[in-house]
């Protein structure tokens, strides 16, 4: 008997440690912060704003271009573009290592090309095809619409490995164009997408759903944690699969997704030092980790910012003083009945340019319309406070007070 329980351990232990996929995250500067201080954000900001997105739009794609969608594959972009946390996958036999942003604002996979003529593939690792004997051509091409150009390229099928486990035939795009300053700059190669099929503008399923279909997982659940500062060992971690209990305390706020597509769920109010200030009867909101800002409909950010001193700058920025930050007030996110408080160490963003320390403010206006009504984006600034579980199974987003401290450090023993 004891012979069979202790196999029985054995074996337990072995398929947890196997369905159980832990992903190191790396943090590094955003997007964002690398062109302010080359002085090529004014320009970026311009390139993004909503009526440039139609125009633009219009001028490269004329109606009835297959598989772009006006309104989404533009808002993509925006989302992943000013991220701050990426991974490592591989594609193809023998493996080719690619460093992706895990997105779960988009739901396609996609890396350079060998073929790619954009200088910003010069600079990443580009898939080459001719390498892999697993490699199969799709031969649909497929485009994603930017507020600074548009990315092209072609599909294809190939095997891809993600902290150990092989996924094969996955769907992903090969990208041959990547115009725009910001391709340059971004220290990940490509995006590996998370959100829902439906959200997809490269047909086929997307890298978890292929995950959940090849039985890769223990469970359909993957979850994210972010830490606060970069240097830690991870910077972060997603874990598909499962949650990780020493990672977060207190028990899981489960909210039902709302809509398929984003991880969109109920807002219920946004409140400021405790008085409700904005979506007072309800708003929908996304959980996007490739967003590292917290966005919000125009109108609004606009009134918030006003509410926590926020200055605007030149460049579409607020500016906080640094001085102050002990008497802001607090922003509090109620979702669930449950309240998310940040205070203005938390929703404000510390950088040293030229030798002074600026204070930016965390929140940034984005219009995003939807059939439930304009969308807020809870991104790293809000994820880094609290650790965040999207469970595939039972259709529901969870959340919970994330652990930072240095104890964590050995959560993986």
């Amino acid at each position: 008997m004891l012979r069979l329980l202790l196999l029985s351990l054995l074996w337990s232990w072995i398929w947890t440690s196997s369905a159980l996929l832990r992903v190191p995250l790396r943090r590094v500067r955003s997007i964002r912060s690398r062109l302010r201080a080359d002085g090529l954000l004014q320009d970026f900001v311009r390139d993004h704003r909503p009526d440039w997105f139609s125009r633009r739009f219009a001028q490269c794609f004329p109606p009835g271009t297959p598989s772009l969608r006006l309104g989404r594959s533009g808002e993509k972009l925006y989302n992943f573009m000013d991220a701050q946390y990426y991974g490592e996958i591989t594609l193809g036999t023998p493996e080719q290592n690619f460093s992706v942003v895990f997105d779960t604002g988009s739901a396609d996979l996609w890396v350079p090309s060998s073929y790619c003529v954009s200088e910003a593939c010069a600079l990443h690792q580009r898939f080459k095809a001719f390498e892999s004997t697993t490699f199969r051509h799709d031969g649909r091409m497929f485009g994603i619409h930017y507020g600074s150009g548009h990315l092209l390229g072609v599909m294809a099928r190939e095997t891809l490995k993600v902290a150990g486990v092989t996924v094969v035939n996955q769907e992903f795009g090969e990208a041959v164009y990547e115009p725009g300053a910001t391709f340059v700059m971004a220290r990940f190669d490509g995006v590996l997408g998370m959100a829902y099929p439906s959200l997809a503008e490269i047909l086929g399923n997307p890298v978890f759903d292929n995950m959940m279909s090849q039985k890769a997982v223990e469970q359909p659940v993957f979850s994210f944690y972010l830490s606060r500062k970069s240097g830690g060992d991870p910077d972060g971690e997603l874990l598909l699969g499962g949650t990780d209990e020493a990672l977060y305390s207190g028990p899981i706020n489960w909210l039902p997704v709302t809509a398929k597509g984003y991880w969109q769920i109920k807002m219920d109010s946004v409140a400021v030092q405790g008085v409700s200030s904005f979506c007072p009867h309800g708003c929908q909101a996304i959980v996007d980790t490739g967003t590292s800002l917290i966005a919000g409909p125009t109108n609004d950010i606009l009134n918030l910012q006003q509410l926590i001193g926020a200055t605007p700058t030149n460049i579409g920025e607020y500016l906080v003083d640094c001085t102050r930050l002990s008497s802001l007030p607090h922003v509090t996110f109620v979702l669930g009945g449950t309240e998310y408080s940040l205070t203005a160490e938390r929703y404000v963003r510390k950088e040293v340019l030229a030798g002074h320390q600026l204070c930016f403010s965390g929140f940034q206006a984005v219009d995003i319309l939807s059939p439930e009504g304009p969308l807020w984006i809870l991104g790293d600034v809000f994820l880094t406070e609290f650790y965040s579980v999207f469970d595939r199974g039972q259709d529901r987003l969870g959340l919970a007070p994330a652990r930072h401290s240095t104890q964590q450090q050995d959560h993986h023993n």
